[in-house]
């Protein structure tokens, strides 16, 4: 086993440019991700909308550039007039996804508000459950068309005169499972794709389209389905989408932070698929990879399951309210590492969801908004991964767990900022035993220090945030040399690190 891990970065080893779309997020009508979440009126923080005040100020701290809209699996049953014009007339519906009544008192005329205030885009997913084609065009008319027709005139009449502009449709909702409504074969799901993204793109082209992959990779007809779907659908879609979860039922730290193995394993066979339907197409396009849906959850799926068996048809009940601990954010430090070193492909992701729904913003109907322990690695990465992905030469030890063979010890990734010169890697010690000597050669980049150096750190991993103490939060750290364009530190076992290198007469070294 290697007690040392080593870097060698040049400006020259460019993987690809990073989408800003990649630091996304996702706001479905499930739970208090809605009602009391984003939305809450007469909250004290609430402005004259109803948009809590402090919950957009941390989104805004996250940098989140685009939010996925209105599901995930409410969507499958999703009627969009009734979340139009007039509160007061619009209809309450029996939501079949989560088993509880939607009001409408919040629709897609608010969420384009709360998104402006936001900064961000919307990423719009279609009902290609109980819908289809010719609802998708209303749909779209009413969002995007400055025509004298009917959805274009009535969106007008609900006081919006200027179109939203929406650029990135879904094209439905895990429509592989069974548990969706409206579920569908993948040659059916995959022409009616092509259809409806063939039928937007003439009445705007400049559309782009997700088009769904499986719901996990552990479904049965994985990655059939993808194949299939794209038979149909290539030459109208732009991505397809990937979905997963991660949960550590075991309790075993050293295997749950090993899952990103399989996260990998994900990716390569969702894009050799790809590139199989491209050469069975001749085809010149590339398909790239929407990562629609991801993040830990585990924590509260037995006490959900059975409240919404016990307690059904509530309006906004607490539903996948998973409070996060630290073994937690290194996963998804983990996960965001992957994303980068796989930035060539993976263009827009949505860490699912933003706001009290397995989420990294928490809030209390009577109180204030707090950070759980994942919102930091997603903070550090939005904030300081912008820019070029540069590929490292990394030699690192291996450990093996409980499911895993050959874990690298320390996973990193690299970001070069073309705006500021910036060089920051991101990396995870996930060694189960030990800190480890970690070096990182920088002689391409002459005259370069340390800016700063973040840490998280904790001997217990389940530690977590709430509202009222958070011990899981950014530390700074001094303890490393920098010679010669080799900088040289420790990092310690099961932790998080962010160490950011900027020209000398701007770095701390």
């Amino acid at each position: 086993m290697e007690d040392k891990t080593k870097l060698i970065i040049d400006k020259d080893f460019r993987l690809a440019d990073v989408d800003d779309r990649l630091y996304g997020s996702f706001i479905e009508h499930l739970g208090r991700a809605v009602y009391t979440g984003i939305y809450q009126p007469g909250h004290p923080s609430a402005d004259e909308k109803g948009f809590r005040r402090d919950v957009l100020a941390l989104v805004k701290e996250l940098g989140i550039r685009i939010v996925r809209y209105p599901g995930g699996n409410f969507v499958s049953n999703f009627y969009w007039e009734d979340s139009v014009g007039p509160v007061n007339s619009r209809k309450k519906r029996l939501d079949l996804a989560w088993r509880t009544v939607e009001s409408n008192e919040f629709g897609l005329g608010e969420f384009a508000d709360w998104c402006r205030q936001a900064d961000c885009e919307i990423m719009m997913a279609l009902n290609l459950g109980t819908r289809g084609i010719a609802d998708a065009l209303n749909l779209l008319e009413y969002c995007n068309m400055d025509t004298p027709t009917y959805y274009a005139d009535l969106r007008r009449q609900h006081g919006v005169d200027k179109p939203y502009g929406i650029k990135t449709w879904c094209l439905g909702n895990e429509m592989d499972g069974p548990w969706q409504t409206g579920h569908k074969t993948a040659t059916a799901y995959g022409r009616l794709a092509a259809e409806t993204a063939k039928a937007m793109k003439a009445m705007d082209d400049s559309l782009e389209f997700v088009v769904c992959g499986s719901s996990n990779v552990d479904m049965p007809s994985f990655p059939q389905w993808e194949a299939s779907t794209l038979e149909e659908a290539y030459d109208y879609v732009d991505y397809i989408s990937l979905h997963q979860y991660y949960g550590n039922r075991e309790d075993d730290t050293a295997d749950f932070l090993a899952k990103t193995q399989d996260l990998e394993n994900f990716i390569h066979t969702v894009t050799a698929t790809c590139d199989f339907v491209k050469a069975k197409k001749r085809s010149h396009k590339k398909m790239y990879l929407s990562f629609d849906e991801w993040n830990v959850w585990y924590h509260t799926t037995d006490a959900d399951n059975g409240q919404m068996a016990r307690q059904p048809w509530q309006h906004a009940p607490r539903l996948l309210e998973d409070i996060y601990t630290f073994e937690d954010a290194l996963l998804n430090g983990l996960i965001l590492i992957t994303f980068l070193k796989h930035a060539d492909r993976i263009k827009i992701a949505c860490l699912a969801q933003l706001v009290n729904v397995i989420a990294p913003i928490m809030t209390d109907p009577r109180g204030g908004a707090f950070r759980q322990t994942i919102f930091y690695p997603f903070l550090h990465v939005s904030r300081y991964g912008r820019g070029t992905v540069l590929t490292p030469v990394i030699s690192t030890g291996t450990h093996d767990t409980a499911r895993h063979s050959r874990v690298t010890d320390i996973e990193a990734a690299v970001v070069h900022s073309g705006a500021d010169g910036r060089v920051t890697i991101f990396a995870v010690n996930r060694n189960p035993v030990r800190d480890l000597t970690f070096e990182a050669d920088l002689r391409s980049f002459t005259g370069y220090g340390v800016k700063e150096f973040l840490t998280l750190e904790s001997s217990d991993m389940k530690l977590v945030n709430s509202a009222t103490y958070s011990p899981v939060v950014p530390g700074n750290r001094t303890d490393f040399t920098m010679t010669d364009g080799i900088f040289t530190t420790t990092l310690k076992k099961y932790s998080w690190n962010v160490i950011v290198f900027r020209n000398r007469k701007e770095s701390i070294t």
